[in-house]
């Protein structure tokens, strides 16, 4: 059994397609960050199993996610039905096999809305500036991703806003870590959510001011 943590603030729209498509040998772990539209009481009902994260922020979400997981492998993903759930094996399966220690879900978007031009923007000047600062050669900081439980912890994660995603990999980096990209779908989300991150221009450019401050101590 796998563990899949879904951070989440405010996904109601969106959890009952994502649950619906959790695949068999994983357990949806809903890591919810203080919603206020019944999000864990509809994650519960579908099955998930639901922790509460403080405080307010993407990383404590996740780290909480993470703390709460006993599967061997972790995979993180939104919960905004932006991911298919289905194709959580094309990160997980590598782990799994010993080919790689994380593996990063490189979006391909389905649709032009999916990933607006400010977010790409932000994203790739990130990926090259992680690029610079680590020498691992990704081309995106990609939401979906998959490692082992025990290795993650080991890590010692500290950021607890924008950040987690971008620290998980300068550490794995730092600790010599395959890491690798695989394609994944990345979809407009739900009707009635909106991405914290990539959804406005100020979000994304408070994950790119968190992200800037891991690289310059990077440095």
């Amino acid at each position: 059994m796998s563990d899949v943590v879904l951070p989440c603030l405010n996904e109601a729209a969106a959890l009952p397609w994502v649950l619906s498509r959790i695949p068999a040998g994983y357990r949806a772990i809903v890591a919810d960050n203080g919603s206020t539209d019944g999000s864990p009481e509809i994650a519960a009902a579908h099955g998930a199993t639901v922790v509460h994260a403080t405080p307010r922020g993407f990383g404590a979400a996740a780290h909480a996610g993470l703390a709460a997981a006993t599967g061997d492998v972790v995979c993180f993903m939104d919960a905004d039905g932006s991911f298919d759930p289905g194709q959580l094996d094309r990160v997980a399966a590598p782990v799994r096999a010993g080919d790689a220690d994380l593996v990063l879900g490189r979006r391909r978007p389905t649709d032009r809305s999916a990933w607006p031009l400010h977010a790409r923007a932000g994203n790739a000047v990130l990926a090259w500036r992680l690029r610079r600062a680590s020498g691992v050669r990704l081309s995106d900081l990609g939401p979906m991703r998959a490692a082992r439980r025990a290795d993650l912890l080991a890590l010692d994660l500290r950021d607890r806003r924008f950040g987690y995603p971008l620290e998980m990999v300068l550490r794995a980096a730092g600790e010599g870590w395959r890491v690798r990209e695989v394609d994944v779908d990345y979809a407009p989300r739900a009707a009635g959510t909106r991405s914290k991150v990539t959804g406005t221009v100020r979000g994304t450019l408070r994950a790119v001011r968190d992200m800037s401050r891991l690289l310059g101590a990077a440095r």
